[in-house]
């Protein structure tokens, strides 16, 4: 269920019924000839609507979230928040100063040192040299780039130069910052004290408005969300319930996209027996191409055999995650299935956690010396929640309890 803001309490930014097309030329004119060549000739163009009819507010002091696919116009907002990009139609209202962590380092020489940049970017910002001074320190240790603060820009690697950035910007005083993705940049102990930093401002009363693909970075520290797809807004809501809506999104669009296949990436074996069929069922209704299983439903994966109708066989299946980390592998070892036979995998809750999961299937004999057949990635296994107030790959479904003895 959607939320709204109070009407009673002041709103940081106010956005109403904004969109914000682009036009895009249908030639290039790259070169002096073709610009002359092209000259009475009409140009064609083709309007991109990045963002239509969009209206929402972000209350003061409030840790707000913009989360959609890719393409779903989360930076055009952010950057019409900014006002770097001016909307097509409709108005964005900020109410107080702004900090943009979008384009970090803009202002960067490559040619100066770290150290002259330090003072360099300080200066765009509106400090005075006397105060970068005594702000030096700090923005180093934070940075920790303590070792290469007398090299030339040019020498760092983009992270190093993005942290630095982002240590300088986070010195400004302002009342609403602005930030897309920078936590990607660094590993994770700087990203931990990233998050520290928006922490205690957010308990400085300053408004943040983050845009992420991190459902768990989305559901520790953001009080809403505002959840956009193909450039229309699909509403404000909890954390847990946006992370739910992303999820379905992502599902849906895998069928649109045909991005989900059905068919074993490799397969080996003997064939003396072959799976001919897999297929799946949640709540009793079979999955098809763009549906999705929940956490804690039940599921149950039907086999179909083909081949040798007298030989008996174990069934043993895998479930990973995107990056091939085995999530479980449970197998039919004590029981006896053989051709003819209609098999089924039954889970009467479902653990996984909201994602895409491979599973992969393997046909052995009674003795597990023969393969007789190995599909690997067979199917492809799209995993939502109605919330996401859990962490890790798995549920537990356990239970919390105290007592006083």
């Amino acid at each position: 269920m959607a939320i709204t803001t109070d009407p009673d309490e002041p709103a940081a930014i106010t956005v109403q019924k904004v969109s914000k097309s682009f036009r895009l030329p249908h030639e290039r004119t790259n070169s002096v000839k073709s610009v002359v060549l092209n000259f009475y000739r009409r140009r064609q163009f083709e309007t991109q609507k990045a963002l239509q009819n969009v209206s929402f507010e972000i209350k003061k002091g409030e840790f707000f979230g913009i989360v959609g696919r890719n393409g779903s116009g989360k930076s055009t907002m952010l950057k019409l928040l900014a006002g770097i990009y001016t909307p097509t139609s409709g108005a964005v209202t900020v109410h107080g100063t702004l900090t943009p962590f979008i384009e970090l380092g803009v202002g960067f020489n490559p040619e100066l040192t770290g150290r002259e940049n330090v003072f360099l970017n300080g200066a765009l910002l509106g400090f005075n040299r006397k105060e970068m001074q005594a702000l030096y320190n700090d923005i180093v240790e934070f940075a920790e780039l303590e070792r290469f603060m007398d090299q030339k820009l040019k020498n760092y690697s983009s992270g190093m130069q993005v942290r630095l950035a982002f240590s300088i910007a986070i010195r400004v005083k302002s009342d609403i910052l602005l930030i897309d993705e920078v936590l990607a940049v660094g590993d994770s102990a700087f990203q931990r004290k990233c998050y520290e930093i928006f922490m205690a401002l957010k308990n400085e009363g300053r408004t943040i408005v983050f845009v992420t693909h991190d459902m768990n970075a989305v559901e520790r520290f953001c009080d809403r969300v505002l959840v956009l797809h193909q450039g229309k807004s699909q509403g404000v809501y909890e954390p847990g319930e946006a992370s739910a809506i992303y999820d379905e999104l992502n599902v849906a669009d895998s069928e649109e996209t045909g991005a989900k296949e059905k068919s074993a990436t490799r397969r080996w074996g003997t064939g003396t027996v072959k799976l001919d069929e897999l297929t799946l069922y949640a709540q009793g209704k079979q999955l098809r191409r763009g549906m999705a299983a929940k956490t804690g439903e039940p599921l149950e994966l039907h086999f179909t055999l083909t081949g040798a109708k007298t030989k008996k066989v174990v069934i043993g299946l895998v479930f990973e995650d995107l990056f091939g980390v085995n999530i479980a592998g449970p197998n039919s070892i004590g029981h006896s299935f053989q051709r003819g036979d209609t098999i089924v995998y039954r889970i009467d809750k479902l653990s996984l956690l909201p994602g895409e999961y491979k599973i992969t299937v393997a046909i052995y004999d009674e003795q597990l010396i023969q393969e007789y057949d190995h599909c690997e990635k067979a199917y492809t296994l799209n995993v939502i929640a109605d919330s996401h107030n859990l962490y890790g790959k798995v549920h537990f479904f356990g239970a919390w309890s105290a007592s006083n003895e």
